[in-house]
């Protein structure tokens, strides 16, 4: 039995909880992945879990053995890496997520940079905007906005998620432009509801250091950005939405910014990975190039500057994408 694989797939069942998903993630059938568990028990005398048809469980000598497992893994990982500096670059597949429009319009064009440094790391990129269970899952880090709420994850900000309000002039011909938080109560948005939930969105603003959440009304919800775009553009209600995904359309005056004294509450971006992936040479260099893109981009470093695009390359898919597929704000928050 080779123990060494035995402790990578014992730790990857009990990490996804699941036999069909560890052998998914490991890239081996499920049968296997049944023996080399029962092997791996009949060979330390002990029952590691407890199997039904909906769940698995650790027995307290299976718990005990994940923990040293974790450890174990993390030490020869980290020994291959100290090699790895000197011999060779970081290599295999990195399993990796993050919302659609970041990744669209910031990670996708600066994408042969990476593959140039690192010809070797097999990039998986999932583009969604549901949260990901990194564990469960089997991937190895996720982009994330807003406060992170999984203290079992280590997590490295990256950037700024700054938002602001804005209409279509044909809106603001037909109803006028709102002067305060409380004109907003005579005004119509483009709702976006969560698909998690159900739950329709409210706005969050920040003033005076204090978050303040307006309820808005409108004629028309939708759970998809491309539809809550796009409604705004249509002139349907006002829209709260990432500055660094307006600005075209601010600079091109199809949108046009509303209450500029009353900014949307901020967010942080980071990068998120397991503590088991925290010595992984594939994910330390993806994380350190990741936070030189956001580091380049005016509009997610915190450096607001409409004028100043992230990258040529980001600039021109900008212009010719008609919508952003990116949800409001709140949505992203984990």
């Amino acid at each position: 039995m080779d123990r060494l694989q035995a402790m990578q797939v014992f730790t990857r069942v009990v990490d996804t909880n699941s036999f069909t998903k560890a052998s998914e993630t490991l890239g081996l059938p499920r049968a296997s992945v049944t023996t080399i568990i029962q092997n791996l028990e009949a060979f330390l005398g002990v029952r590691l879990m407890h199997r039904t048809t909906r769940r698995l469980s650790l027995t307290p000598d299976g718990a005990a053995y994940y923990e040293r497992c974790v450890r174990i893994l993390a030490d020869v990982e980290e020994t291959e890496a100290s090699f790895q500096t000197n011999h060779r670059k970081p290599h295999g597949k990195l399993r990796i997520d993050m919302p659609g429009s970041l990744g669209r319009l910031l990670v996708l064009p600066s994408l042969s940079e990476f593959h140039s440094r690192y010809p070797d790391i097999d990039l998986q990129i999932g583009l969604s905007d549901r949260p990901v269970d990194l564990l469960q899952e089997g991937v190895d880090c996720v982009i994330r906005v807003g406060a992170l709420q999984d203290s079992s994850l280590v997590a490295r900000r990256i950037g700024l998620f700054e938002g602001t309000t804005v209409a279509a002039p044909s809106y603001l011909e037909k109803h006028g432009e709102p002067r305060s938080i409380e004109d907003l109560s005579q005004h119509t948005a483009v709702n976006y509801f969560s698909s998690r939930t159900g739950r329709t969105l409210d706005w969050t603003f920040l003033i005076d250091g204090d978050e303040v959440d307006v309820k808005m009304s409108g004629i028309v919800s939708v759970n998809d950005a491309d539809a809550y775009l796009t409604c705004g553009l249509a002139g349907f209600g006002l829209l709260q939405v990432p500055l660094f995904m307006a600005r075209q359309h601010l600079l091109d005056g199809t949108l046009k910014e509303i209450l500029p004294d009353y900014k949307p509450l901020p967010m942080p971006i980071s990068v998120v990975y397991p503590h088991s992936r925290h010595l992984s040479p594939k994910v330390r260099v993806f994380v350190d190039w990741i936070a030189e893109v956001f580091e380049r981009c005016p509009l997610l470093s915190g450096k607001k500057n409409l004028d100043a695009p992230c990258s040529k390359r980001t600039l021109e898919d900008a212009e010719r994408a008609p919508a952003l597929d990116t949800p409001v704000l709140n949505e992203w928050v984990a």
